[in-house]
């Protein structure tokens, strides 16, 4: 299983951005983890979050179905889960106030077998699948929700797809 951490640097004596850590804990697909890391940073750039890190980690079903049942109560795998660390119903959770200090937004982690299934139903190439959850499951962890804004996070959505995939 491949892990990259990534915390982008200019190389021009500047501090280190916050961390983008992505972890590979499957095998059925490879995905570009360093095109991963790109994308996310160019998201949290353009959405004025250049300061805030995340993790994004690639899994299987049984692991997707696992974290459905464990913290959404259903029995099924999906495409993509964020967990952000500010979503605590107590404030932020003490073992994570030192990352939410240091501006780490929290989890993305994405079912590899579901997107590749979503990929085949809609039409798109795996990889761009892949991107498109990146892009949503960042804006999540950055306090967008497409349940409750009136169409806010689509927009957006739609507006970084235009803007950053090719």
């Amino acid at each position: 299983m491949s892990t990259i951490r990534r915390s982008a640097s200019s190389g021009n004596g500047k501090a280190s951005q916050p961390l983008i850590e992505i972890l590979n804990r499957q095998r059925l697909r490879p995905v570009d983890l360093q095109e991963a890391v790109k994308l996310a940073r160019e998201v949290l750039h353009r959405i004025g979050r250049a300061d805030a890190g995340l993790t994004i980690t690639f899994i299987r079903d049984r692991a997707m179905r696992s974290l459905n049942r464990q913290y959404r109560g259903f029995d099924k795998p999906t495409d993509v889960l964020s967990f952000a660390y500010h979503e605590s119903p107590d404030g932020f959770p003490e073992d994570f106030e030192d990352e939410c200090e240091a501006g780490h937004l929290g989890d993305v982690v994405i079912s590899v077998e579901t997107a590749e299934r979503y990929a085949a139903e809609l039409g798109l190439a795996f990889e761009r699948e892949i991107e498109h959850l990146i892009i949503h499951g960042t804006l999540h962890l950055a306090g967008y929700d497409h349940e409750t804004d009136n169409g806010e996070m689509n927009r957006l959505e739609r507006k970084l797809r235009k803007a950053l995939l090719r």
